[in-house]
């Protein structure tokens, strides 16, 4: 299989993941393609007896974290447009649910949440994970494991809210 072919077998795990970090769709998708270009102009870098899977992730982090830096720098702002419409299931019980996870989920430390969304979107190893977020094997267990409790801690305490959400319903 050719180079090319490789790499476009690996864009939809990059969305996913880069949508995942992101929270904005425009965003997520200028990081795949700036990914994909930097992958087709480093075509050199990759050592071809090894998988591309991991070579295109960490790049696609890297650039994550680049671009996070800038916008500091630039004093932009990554959440999403707080003016976009919600979908009719934001009535129902699971849509709330699951958005108070990704809530959550949102508040973790950066480095924790890549590893957390990069395990649970992708399921790597823990070895290739850590490679690919360019850390050791045991930081990266601890991130998820800090992750895991943090999450639920966060969703234990929302539950004893009265097992009501934190989040309001309007009609």
């Amino acid at each position: 299989m050719n180079f090319e072919r490789r790499i476009c077998d690996q864009i939809p795990h990059l969305q996913r993941y880069a949508r995942a970090l992101c929270d904005n769709p425009g965003q997520a998708e200028d990081l795949v393609q700036d990914c994909l270009e930097r992958a087709l102009r480093k075509r050199h870098l990759w050592m071809p007896g090894r998988s591309v899977r991991p070579w295109l992730f960490r790049m696609l982090y890297r650039l994550y974290l680049n671009d996070r830096a800038s916008a500091r720098h630039r004093r932009e702002s990554l959440t999403p447009d707080a003016g976009l419409e919600r979908p009719q299931a934001a009535r129902q019980e699971p849509f709330l649910a699951c958005h108070e996870a990704m809530e959550a989920i949102r508040t973790l430390p950066s480095e924790q949440r890549a590893a957390l969304l990069l395990m649970v979107l992708e399921n790597p190893g823990y070895t290739e994970a850590a490679r690919i977020l360019g850390i050791k094997v045991g930081t990266l267990r601890s991130r998820l494991s800090r992750a895991r409790e943090t999450l639920r801690q966060e969703l234990d305490d929302s539950s004893r809210n009265g097992g009501r959400p934190r989040l309001r319903r309007v009609k």
